[in-house]
């Protein structure tokens, strides 16, 4: 039953935009203790990702039900060489969190 809720939702998007919401898996210190501690993996995402898509992309790209979605939107520093004033991009990452069972392994050593 919920396999029909999952690809009703990604019916709802165009699947070539869904492909594109994420750009990159976050790999850090703290999306690790994150991903660890309550089954949650973390994503770059595309400026104006809404949760809906994310959660439609996640559950198209990897095949795994998605528990909720959580979005923060990260302000570029500004930052300087010299006189010239420079700023970084900004970014928005989407914490996705996995149904109890569920699994994602983003690390390179199952390919």
């Amino acid at each position: 039953m919920s396999d029909a809720t999952s690809s009703s939702n990604t019916a709802k998007f165009d699947e070539g935009r869904l492909m594109a919401v994420l750009v990159a898996p976050i790999v850090s210190e703290k999306a690790t203790m994150v991903g660890e501690t309550s089954n949650t993996v973390t994503f770059k995402v595309l400026q104006n990702a809404t949760k809906p898509e994310i959660k439609a992309a996640v559950e198209l790209m990897f095949k795994v039900q998605v528990k909720g979605v959580s979005v923060l939107n990260a302000k570029g520093k500004t930052k300087r060489v010299g006189r010239t004033v420079g700023r970084r991009d900004n970014v928005r990452k989407a914490y996705v969190t996995l149904k109890p069972g569920q699994e994602l392994n983003l690390s390179a050593e199952g390919a």
